[in-house]
This record gives structure tokens, sequence and C-alpha cells, in this order.
């Protein structure tokens, strides 16, 4: 898959419509500081090294359950893009 592709599958959708992703554990929180695209990028090309050094300093990992019930109840919208089994999603800012 090519970054443009990617880019091509980004879209921000409400966090509601995402539920089902979260609850089959397959949904990724990416920091608002990294790039969305970037980030599924390094996943497609299996760079293990890069993606470990976002999850140990916490900017990608599961979506959590606080993290999940906050944006239900705030009816939040994410961007999100698909890198199967995956679904990373980050938080719209204002």
């Amino acid at each position: 898959m090519l970054k443009e592709e990617l880019l091509q599958e980004t879209a921000k959708i409400g966090w509601q419509e995402l539920q089902k992703f979260f609850a089959n554990g397959s949904t990724i929180y990416v920091a608002p500081e990294l790039d969305l695209i970037d980030v599924a990028w390094e996943i497609c090309q299996d760079n293990k090294e890069k993606v470990q050094a976002w999850m140990t300093a916490g900017q990608v990992g599961q979506v959590s359950d606080e993290q999940a019930v906050t944006w239900l109840e705030t009816d939040a919208l994410v961007w999100s893009v698909v890198v199967k089994p995956w679904v990373l999603v980050q938080p719209v800012s204002n």
C-alpha cells in the first residue's frame, strides 16, 4: 500500500460508529502530535522499532476503556484509517 492510498482512505468518523471495532480490540489510538498517515505507513511497512518507540512513549496503543467512554459521552469525531486488522484512530483537534 502506498502513502497516497492511505491518505485517500482516511476519514473523519464518529467514535460511536467504531464501537464494534473497539469491542473486538482492533482500534489503535494515535496521539494528536503524530501524523496519522505516517503511523499507518510505518505499521504497513512492519517497522517494529519505530512503532515500539511510539508505544513506549504512550503515543500509539490500543484505545483504553477510559478513552472509549469519554469519546462516546462527548460524541467525539476521530480521524480513522484502516490498516488491517487494525483501525487507527486519532482525535480530531478543533
